[in-house]
């Protein structure tokens, strides 16, 4: 087990290897909801195959690009990545931005272990024929959100074990879906749709990219045992290699499903549709690996999520704050599948408009980067107003500026089930751009501004 928390890993225990990142990153992205997002963009937007392919390919680059940049300051920093945020924001600047992701995080956890949840009632169900019940619902909840505190409590190497013969079995069972639909599917119909436009493409790399950009902040959770020798470029293709090797393929099975089956696009439940689709010997495994695949999301968000809770104040060990995390997702998860499951789309669009936070974040943060910051792994634990990274009062005045100011403008360009901003009919708006226009402007006011300096400490250590 993992008994590190925030506090930065010495050199001498930085012996983590970079092609560790591959299958961490093919883990992060092993869920169904790909082969939905594929399916939408053939039957909702009316892409053609070959511009599935071009929005696929394009948008890992985009953003797990931006999850190697941010992933980089953990190698550099040896902290998780809200511990570094500390060295940005100021002390107290970073509670602000901290709690918001927090809050978002939790959230798009719960929401997955609902999915998860159902998922394992899906499997249930093609393998034993029984039906729901509430029991039955409670203890597949349980059992989902229990699997995902075992590893995320255990920490790195038991993440990185899993995630690697996770990797393995879900890549064999995805190869074998492929060779099925390539026998099975009227390629005629496929590859003779007509293009769609080149709008909607644009869309559709900023629809897929933003779930992968919400894994920014956790980049330097999984970089930080690497040895500060360690290539930023190998880095860079092990992240984005990871997450393409899934997204590209699994969003154009999708794509190709939903030219025969129009109804993956709108399911709500794609695993059990999906089991419907394959045949019988095919579609038991397929299911397994990917609730198993939805496990390991749910557990690296929170192993992340307890380094969070640790620099929100919650003075307890690393396994712990994990716990608080597994609780509320428990107590939601609940909530939403027993008593209120008419709230879940409420409950998403609360989420999705705090999503802008991510955004909000990575562009002060990642703009923090090109300026050279060199972290002091004292100052980062250092909470006291003697502390390097207090600033002034506790905060790190522009770049708190810097973020409110992206945040507000991302809000201005979103609309969801309850809340409207008045440019969200404008075309970012419309097609989920938001974020990009979160991070153009919080990104480049701080560039814009003076970076607030620490203060005056001895050169930081390196321990």
């Amino acid at each position: 087990m993992e008994t590190r928390g925030l506090e930065p890993v010495p050199d001498s225990e930085r012996t983590g290897r970079v092609r560790a990142l591959f299958p961490t990153w093919v883990a992060a992205n092993m869920t169904v909801l790909l082969l939905t997002i594929g399916a939408g963009f053939v039957v909702l937007d009316g892409l053609a195959l070959w511009q599935v392919l071009v929005v696929s390919a394009v948008a890992p680059l985009v953003s797990f690009g931006l999850v190697a940049w941010i992933s980089a300051a953990g190698r550099d920093g040896g902290a998780p990545g809200m511990a570094l945020s500390r060295a940005v924001f100021g002390q107290r600047g970073n509670l602000a931005p901290g709690a918001l992701i927090w809050v978002a995080r939790w959230g798009w956890e719960t929401v997955n272990a609902v999915t998860g949840a159902y998922a394992l009632l899906a499997v249930a169900a093609v393998l034993f024929g029984v039906r729901g019940t509430t029991t039955l619902t409670v203890a597949t909840l349980l059992a989902f959100v229990a699997g995902s505190f075992l590893l995320s409590g255990l920490g790195a190497r038991a993440l990185r074990l899993c995630c690697t013969w996770s990797a393995y079995l879900f890549g064999a069972f995805s190869v074998l879906v492929l060779a099925h639909l390539a026998e099975t599917t009227a390629w005629t119909s496929v590859l003779d749709r007509p293009s769609g436009p080149v709008s909607l493409m644009v869309a559709g790399v900023g629809t897929l990219a933003a779930g992968g950009m919400s894994w920014a902040p956790t980049g330097p959770d999984f970089t930080r045992y690497l040895p500060r020798t360690a290539s930023g470029r190998a880095m860079g293709a092990a992240t984005v290699g990871g997450a393409g090797l899934v997204i590209v393929p699994m969003v154009l099975m999708g794509a190709v499903m939903g030219v025969g089956t129009p109804g993956l696009a709108l399911t709500r439940d794609p695993v059990a549709f999906i089991g419907e689709l394959l045949p019988r010997w095919l579609a038991v495994p397929y299911l397994v690996i990917a609730v198993l695949g939805m496990v390991m999301i749910n557990a690296m968000s929170m192993y992340s999520a307890g380094f969070t809770a640790q620099t929100l104040g919650f003075t307890v060990p690393r396994a712990w704050a994990v716990g608080v995390n597994a609780a509320i997702s428990l107590f939601l998860g609940a909530l939403l599948m027993l008593v209120a499951s008419s709230f879940l789309g409420s409950f998403i669009s609360f989420l999705q408009v705090l999503a802008v936070t991510f955004a909000a974040w990575i562009g002060v943060f990642g703009v923090d980067r090109l300026r050279g910051r060199v972290y002091d792994p004292v100052a980062l634990m250092d909470t006291t107003p003697s502390g390097a990274y207090w600033y002034t009062g506790g905060f790190a005045g522009t770049a708190v500026a810097a973020w409110a100011a992206g945040l507000v403008a991302g809000l201005l360009f979103t609309g969801v089930e309850w809340f409207t901003g008045p440019f969200a009919t404008t075309w970012p708006g419309r097609n989920g751009l938001g974020w990009t226009v979160t991070i153009l402007v919080s990104g480049g006011m701080y560039a814009l501004l003076p970076r607030a300096r620490p203060a005056d400490r001895a050169a930081p250590l390196h321990f």
